[in-house]
């Protein structure tokens, strides 16, 4: 019995030893994968320059192909020099904030971007100018419009280029909403210009101040000339529609459909979405206006393709975001690569450094095609703005 209790104690023992090496092994690879693995925090950590990966869509003929930043094909352009009836003005809300205006000698949140040193302040202003840069590349016929707060100090000296000041709620939690009721004012502004003074024809676009238009637009209106109003479409079920490009046909029956369109707009958006009213409450609110339509097919928003639909007396014309308002890496055709008739490169969210980064290539390149490149391989990544 005792010898039995022995051999007992020492099985025991061993038994524990091999418990307390094997805790020991454990917590010390635990510990070893820590050190190795870069923090959380690290891996969402925006970056400070560029990043340059492999550019999807590789091997797919109809969407452009990258070695680095060298475009192996070319992007197709609308040629739509003739045959458009009006010209075009760009309508985009900006204003400056007081916290910004507060940052003015604020250089420890400054930013590089190539050789300039940015301020918050800088940043937004930089990204307003290249905005304007694109479209005078691409458009150099279009005129811009900038809708903003009559308090803001806002002074852009730009050829082309105008201030419109309008009344309102300009904060962050309320830009959003502002940005329809302004929209809504300029139009009802240029819709008694027309019953005064009627000129020759101008079309609207009305966009976010992120995007670079790197194609002519004007074939929107040769190519669909029926319609008052045309919006941005992804296969999104929850938000289809993108507000950040709305097109509006210079014809004051167009200017009167889109101004009562975006009014109803409002009146959903302020009622059922007013808690979202810093995002995404006016793309709610413009999907639930066109789905809320008797027989109204939202499946069509699944195929890239344009068509045509009259919501409440307005006629509408949905363009697939895939060309006009295309966005790394979000929005449809992203995981597809770039069409190679893509007409607008939309930066939202993280993506403002590329779109600074972006101007600066394409300056120094000319080539449009390449800088789609660097935006297609670079648009996975989140930067510093």
């Amino acid at each position: 019995m005792k010898i039995f209790s022995g051999w007992h104690r020492f099985v025991f023992g061993l038994a524990l030893i091999f418990l307390l090496t094997h805790l020991f092994s454990v917590r010390e690879l635990h510990t070893n994968s820590k050190m190795e693995e870069p923090p959380r925090k690290q891996l969402n950590k925006k970056l400070d320059h560029l990043v340059l990966g492999p550019a999807a869509g590789q091997g797919l003929s109809n969407r452009l192909q990258c070695q680095g930043t060298k475009a192996l094909n070319r992007i197709h352009s609308s040629n739509s020099r003739s045959g458009v009836d009006g010209s075009i003005t760009f309508v985009t809300v900006f204003t400056i904030y007081n916290s910004s205006l507060n940052d003015v000698d604020d250089k420890s949140s400054n930013t590089v971007v190539g050789n300039a040193s940015y301020n918050k302040f800088g940043r937004s202003t930089a990204l307003l100018n290249v905005f304007i840069n694109f479209i005078q590349v691409t458009m150099p016929q279009s005129k811009v419009i900038i809708l903003t707060d009559p308090v803001s100090d806002l002074s852009v000296l730009r050829n082309g280029v105008s201030l419109y000041p309008i009344e309102g709620e300009y904060s962050r939690d309320k830009l959003m909403l502002q940005r329809i009721r302004s929209y809504i004012t300029f139009l009802e502004t240029r819709l008694q210009n027309l019953s005064q003074k009627p000129k020759n024809i101008t079309h609207y676009i009305f966009t976010d101040s992120d995007i670079a238009v790197v194609d002519d637009l004007r074939q929107i209106f040769r190519d669909h000339p029926n319609f008052h109003v045309a919006l941005t479409f992804r296969n999104n079920k929850a938000q289809p529609l993108n507000s950040g490009f709305i097109a509006v046909r210079g014809t004051p029956e167009a200017i009167l459909r889109a101004k009562l369109f975006l009014q109803e707009v409002l009146k959903v958006y302020s009622t059922k979405y007013r808690n979202a009213s810093r995002m995404l409450g006016d793309q709610l609110a413009l999907a639930w206006v066109v789905k809320s339509k008797p027989h109204f097919d939202a499946s069509r928003f699944g195929k890239a393709l344009a068509f045509s639909e009259d919501i409440g007396g307005t006629s509408v014309v949905f363009l697939p975001c895939s060309l006009y308002n295309w966005t790394p890496p979000e929005g449809a055709g992203q995981f597809h690569g770039m069409p190679l008739d893509a007409k607008v490169v939309h930066f939202k969210g993280s993506r403002k450094r590329l779109m600074l980064e972006s101007w600066n290539f394409y300056s120094s390149s000319l080539e449009v095609s390449d800088m789609l490149c660097l935006i297609l391989g670079s648009g996975r990544t989140k930067y510093d703005f």
